[in-house]
C-alpha cells in the first residue's frame, strides 16, 4: 500500500511541478494571471494538452518544440522530476500526519524559488508572502519544542543575512533574506542556522566545481537561493540527527 501511495505523490509532485514552472517563470515577469495558455518561448505557438503533459512530452518530442524545432529548456522536466521526487519523499518520511502539509508547502515553495531565481536572479515577495501564512498556521497546528523557536528563528535568520548584505555590500540579495527568515519558522532557530551553514557551504562547494569547468566566471553574479533550498532541506529532514551527532561528539 505504500508503494501506491509513494507512486500517487510522485505523480501529483510532477504535475504540480508543472504549474510551479510556470509559476516561476511569470510571476516575475508580472504575467501569472494572464488569460494566453501555455506557448513555446521561441515561435509563441500555442501548446496542445498532448505538449504539456509532465515530463513525457519533453521526451517525446526530444526537447524540441514541435512546430520551430528549437531546443526546450531542461529546467522543465527536471523541476518536475525534482517536484515528484520531493513529494515522494516527504509522504515516505513523515507519512499521513499534519507536518505532511508543511513538507509539501515548503516543496512547492522550493520549485518556484529555484525556476525564478536560476531565470531571473529573483525571489518574487509575492511569492513568500504567499507561503507566509501557510508556514505560520501549520507551525500552530504543529508546533515545534520549544514553541518560540519558529519567531527566533525568523528574526535571527532575517538579521544574520541583512547583516552579511551590509557588510559585503550587496554580496547576498534581499530575496535570500526573506526566504531565510521565512524559512525561520519553518525550520526553528537552530535548523535555519543549520540550513544557512549548509547552503554555504553547498554553495561553496558547487562554485569551485563550476569555476573549475570554466561554467561560470570569477565574480560573476550567481543564485543563492538553490543553495538555501538544499540546505533548508538538508536541515529539515536531517537536521535533528545531525545536530544530536555534533553535539555527542564534540560535547
Amino acid at each position: 500500500m505504500q508503494t501506491f501511495y509513494l507512486i500517487y505523490f510522485f505523480i501529483i509532485g510532477i504535475i504540480f511541478g508543472s504549474f510551479f514552472n510556470v509559476v516561476g517563470l511569470r510571476v516575475p515577469e508580472k504575467k501569472m494571471f494572464e488569460s494566453q495558455r501555455s506557448y513555446c518561448p521561441h515561435c509563441h505557438h500555442t501548446l496542445s494538452w498532448y505538449e504539456l503533459i509532465p515530463v513525457f512530452s519533453y521526451l517525446i518530442q526530444m526537447g524540441k518544440c514541435r512546430h520551430c524545432r528549437k531546443s526546450i529548456s531542461p529546467i522543465y522536466p527536471v523541476m518536475e522530476l525534482v517536484t515528484g521526487v520531493l513529494f515522494a519523499f516527504s509522504f515516505y518520511t513523515l507519512g499521513f500526519q499534519w507536518e505532511l502539509l508543511t513538507a509539501l508547502f515548503m516543496c512547492s515553495l522550493y520549485s518556484i524559488i529555484i525556476v525564478s531565481d536560476l531565470k531571473y536572479m529573483l525571489i518574487p515577495n509575492r511569492v513568500l508572502l504567499f507561503f507566509l501564512p501557510f508556514f505560520i498556521v501549520m507551525r500552530i497546528i504543529v508546533p515545534l519544542d520549544p514553541w518560540w523557536s519558529p519567531v527566533i528563528g525568523a528574526v535571527s535568520a532575517y538579521l544574520l543575512l541583512a547583516l552579511i548584505i551590509i557588510v559585503s555590500k550587496g554580496g547576498m540579495g534581499g530575496g535570500d533574506m526573506k526566504l531565510l527568515a521565512l524559512l525561520g519558522i519553518v525550520l526553528g532557530f537552530q535548523g535555519v542556522l543549520l540550513a544557512f551553514l549548509l547552503a554555504t557551504l553547498y554553495g561553496t562547494i558547487i562554485s569551485i566545481a563550476l569555476l573549475s569547468m570554466k561554467i561560470i566566471k570569477r565574480k560573476e553574479p550567481f543564485p543563492f537561493g538553490p543553495f538555501i533550498v538544499l540546505g533548508s532541506l538538508t536541515s529539515y529532514f536531517f537536521g535533528e540527527n545531525m545536530i544530536h551527532w555534533y553535539i555527542t561528539t564534540f560535547f
